[in-house]
């Protein structure tokens, strides 16, 4: 499995090896000896597993959640073909306002690591787009909130050959500023905090 680190702090890439033959195709989208050699800890553990459907030109996004709690995701396309977005809305990260998108669809595999507090988005490139989500935190509407996706200053790759369907919740969403200003957005120090909870030093899980 290849990884590569994006232009987002903590984010990753992965794409896996796939095995073809007569019968169709096998494929591992994750593997945790990959996912340690990259990140430096193992995955989060799993509190919940998300599954999207889109047609063509549905944009969700961008999303993050309240930070504590807090969420990381790893995701990938199932069916179908997806733009998937990186976006860095963590204040007082290094790499605060960056994003980085990777093209993930059912044919080379590629899956994306989100670490905790960064947003996430995507658009749909084909009808049928199914995307698969592990996350570290479940679901809890409250916590869960969203930057604009076509925040003219955040300039993300929206392909101009559709015409971007969103929900009524993501078309009303801030600008990164505007949610900066009301400070809603993650603090980078508490989502690190956080995610140090999730991978506590190894004497501390009784091993050895």
């Amino acid at each position: 499995m290849k990884a590569r680190e994006l232009a987002v702090q903590g984010a990753y890439t992965f794409e896996p090896e796939v095995f073809p033959d007569e019968r169709g195709l096998f494929v591992s989208p994750f593997r945790e000896d990959a996912f340690t050699a990259a990140v430096g800890h193992p995955l989060f553990p799993v509190r919940q597993t998300n599954h999207s459907r889109s047609r063509r030109g549905v944009v969700r996004g961008v999303h993050y959640t309240v930070t504590p709690p807090g969420s990381a995701k790893y995701v990938y396309c199932a069916r179908g073909r997806s733009l998937d977005i990186v976006v860095d809305v963590r204040v007082g990260s290094p790499t605060y306002g960056r994003w980085d998108a990777v093209e993930l669809e059912p044919r080379e595999f590629r899956a994306v690591y989100f670490p905790v507090g960064v947003g996430h988005a995507f658009v749909a490139l084909e009808d049928d787009t199914v995307m698969s989500y592990m996350l570290s935190g479940e679901y809890v509407q409250a916590d869960e909130l969203a930057v604009s996706v076509l925040d003219p200053a955040l300039g993300l790759p929206v392909p101009g050959d559709l015409e971007p369907l969103l929900s009524g919740r993501d078309r009303a969403a801030p600008p990164l500023e505007q949610a900066r200003a009301a400070g809603t957005l993650p603090d980078y120090a508490a989502c690190r905090a956080v995610e140090s909870e999730l991978w506590p030093p190894a004497g501390s899980r009784g091993d050895g």
